[in-house]
């Protein structure tokens, strides 16, 4: 099959390439060249697990091809892919502008039949403006050409979004007839090959269920953190209680980890953009008011914690910051409570000696150079004369280091774990004053 996608960032290039590596013709559109040029000179914009062996694979195979010729991407796919960016406007509304620009580039250049696919993350009622937009265009141009839209959202996770994508758990289509409901199904029957995954319902029901999903857990994750904060009064430890509550099937263990707070491209903006859509709807999201508001509050416990720890004499202080990414396996630090904690400290006048293995180069490009950020090439170069460590993502490389380096690098035996990765008792055998989150102090036997 001839598949054209619109835009060429993480979820556009997943789809892509993944569409390609089944054998399909694939040609992805972005209207930024720089991108482009280095696409085709093999170079990857994101990380991404396994996503640069495919893209180079299918590229040289032919299968995969990018360009910034839109009109050559309106005439190649019979399926259309918007992938485009919805991020949040001033409100915390999606912003659609980038969607209903290629929804018009489409109208203008289509000269026969396009099923066009809404592949981003938009809100209830998106497909009925792509529509609206597509035969705006098509009049102004005197045109009548066929089409149909349908709403295919994406149910990707970062740092596993290849094989989300190849051994999906569903795939919703969202379509108002059943020749676009087959089409879809023919597309994806190499993905569906064990069991069928297509979850077929109406355009808006669809549009609801990418965001209600990710509403969901963005709860979980805020729920645990709730009940974190209360623990650490209480006395109670999280970690416990979180196993308790997971035994029982109706829970699970999944997205009830506490932490510091999540991030990431999705879940901040979905959340505030369903919440939004309630608004416009006359509609009191309450719970998922207090979702956003509990995150927000979570972002800033780490450093209320090294605050007090330090009795806010934070001037001078160095601090050594384990994770830059808002989670492992992924270079992204959108809404990452690494950036809030290191604008925190260097607010008060600390710097900050980061490591991460894979956002040092993403963490540059947001901040350059500055005097309190040295980006560091690795976790012991990030803890050489600092005051104190902090955890902020659970990469795997961070999970059993040398504790006896640790201790003997830093200034004091301090630990500030947002990821509660360490074993509290343990820290205190070793000597360390602890901070976890939900687990209160530990300090280190005498």
């Amino acid at each position: 099959m001839k598949i054209t996608v619109f835009g060429s960032g993480y979820v556009g290039l997943v789809t892509g390439a993944c569409l390609a590596d089944v054998g399909n013709d694939v040609l992805c559109i972005d209207i930024d060249a720089d991108k482009i040029t280095k696409l085709n000179q093999g170079i990857i914009p994101i990380y991404e697990p396994g996503l640069e062996a495919i893209v180079h694979a299918n590229h040289e195979a032919g299968r995969l091809k990018f360009s910034t010729d839109v009109a050559e991407g309106v005439n190649h796919g019979l399926f259309q892919f918007i992938a485009v960016g919805t991020p949040p406007d001033e409100d915390g509304s999606a912003d659609l502008q980038y969607v209903l620009a290629v929804a018009e580039s489409i109208g203008s250049h289509m000269q026969d039949y396009k099923v066009i696919v809404d592949k981003s993350t938009v809100p209830v009622g998106t497909a009925d403006k792509v529509r609206a937009k597509v035969l705006e265009t098509q009049k102004n141009l005197g045109k009548d050409v066929d089409f149909d839209v349908v709403s295919n959202p994406e149910f990707l996770k970062e740092g596993a979004a290849v094989d989300d994508f190849m051994k999906p758990d569903r795939i919703i289509v969202g379509t108002d007839n059943p020749r676009t409901t087959e089409l879809l199904r023919a597309l994806y029957a190499p993905f569906n090959r064990n069991h069928d995954r297509v979850i077929a319902m109406d355009i808006r029901s669809a549009e609801l269920t990418k965001y209600a999903a990710n509403a969901m857990l963005a709860t979980k994750i805020s729920f645990m953190n709730e009940l974190a904060n209360m623990a650490e009064k209480l006395g109670a430890d999280i970690e416990q209680v979180r196993i308790g509550i997971g035994s029982d099937p109706r829970i699970g263990y999944h997205f009830i980890y506490p932490g510091c707070g999540y991030g990431g491209s999705c879940f901040p903006k979905d959340v505030q953009a369903l919440e939004r859509t309630a608004r416009q709807i006359g509609y009191q999201a309450s719970l998922l008011e207090a979702v956003e508001a509990v995150n927000k509050f979570q972002k800033q416990r780490l450093f209320t914690k090294i605050v007090d720890h330090f009795d806010n004499e934070l001037q001078g202080k160095t601090i050594a910051l384990w994770g830059l990414a808002f989670k492992p396996n992924t270079d992204d630090m959108r809404e990452a409570p690494s950036r809030t904690l290191m604008e925190a400290l260097w607010d008060k006048g600390a710097k900050v000696r980061a490591y991460d293995p894979e956002a040092l180069e993403e963490t540059a490009r947001l901040y350059g150079e500055r005097d309190d950020l040295v980006l560091c090439d690795s976790p012991e170069a990030a803890l050489e004369n600092a005051d104190a460590l902090t955890v902020a993502t659970e990469w795997k490389v961070f999970r059993s280091p040398n504790f006896d380096q640790i201790k003997q690098s830093l200034k004091n035996p301090v630990i500030f774990d947002g990821r509660n990765i360490y074993d509290p008792d343990i820290m205190a055998q070793l000597g360390f004053t602890y901070y976890a989150i939900g687990r209160g102090i530990t300090q280190p036997v005498i």
